[in-house]
């Protein structure tokens, strides 16, 4: 525990045998209280491994979910727990542990209740692997959203993120879709409801183990983060009334 705030890291797994304990050693747990996974129905050893290196807290989905579906069940358990800050780490190995001390500090400090780890910033996508096309396509999704949601951010799209207990109860992230959307739904209501939002430099790994989506799911991953900006442009601008935000606990 850190400034009698209780830290605790998220995994939402899927085929993470190959990962999940090289992940795990490096989260720094002089500092993390508690560490949850959730395993979406994986096929493969994850939960197995998952009790061998001692992790306390296993959620097993009965059924895939999807990347949202298994987010929610991280959040929802992480706040049972009383969390005072969350961070979604990927138990791939694809973002590194390391960055979770400085993570912390930030929200920890009241410097942001809302930090992401960018890929963007710096060299870190292209030295790291991502497919040019992956990457091209992350700019202009970027640019896009950057534009709609008058906002700033090097890039919407990283799986690594720590949130303040606070900016995930105000935020209805249980309503939101199951898929990979989820995340760029979950940004839009944040800002939404007023919270800004931090990024640092992250460096990132693509190799075979690490999850990634193919082309066909990237497409319809990236015309879900179009109608998620857009949706988001006109509910701000008064021209419709977007169940994505009427719900309790936004500030007016």
């Amino acid at each position: 525990m850190i400034q009698n705030k209780k830290i605790i890291v998220v995994l939402p797994a899927y085929q993470a045998e190959k990962t999940l304990e090289t992940t795990y050693r490096e989260i720094p747990m002089d500092i993390v209280d508690e560490v949850v996974i959730v395993d979406d129905n994986s096929a493969d050893k994850t939960v197995e491994i998952a009790r061998q290196i001692g992790i306390r807290h296993i959620i097993q989905h009965p059924e895939n979910k999807g990347y949202g579906g298994n987010q929610k069940s991280c959040y929802n358990k992480a706040l049972e727990l009383g969390a005072d800050i969350v961070i979604m780490l990927h138990p791939d190995y694809q973002y590194t542990p390391r960055l979770i001390p400085s993570m912390i500090h930030i929200i920890s400090n009241d410097i942001y209740p809302v930090v992401m780890g960018s890929r963007i910033l710096g060299r870190g996508a292209r030295i790291g692997g991502m497919p040019i096309y992956k990457y091209y396509a992350n700019r202009i999704l970027t640019l896009i959203q950057n534009l709609l949601l008058r906002q700033k951010l090097s890039e919407y799209h990283t799986g690594y993120r720590a949130f303040s207990a606070e900016v995930l109860r105000a935020v209805d992230y249980n309503n939101n879709s199951d898929d990979f959307v989820f995340d760029n739904q979950m940004l839009s209501q944040i800002f939404m409801a007023g919270f800004e939002i931090g990024e640092i430099t992250c460096p990132t790994k693509y190799f075979d183990e690490a999850s990634s989506i193919n082309f066909r799911r990237s497409v319809k991953y990236g015309m879900g983060v179009l109608k998620t900006s857009l949706i988001h442009y006109l509910h701000r601008k008064g021209i419709i009334r977007a169940k994505l935000y009427q719900q309790p606990g936004f500030k007016k």
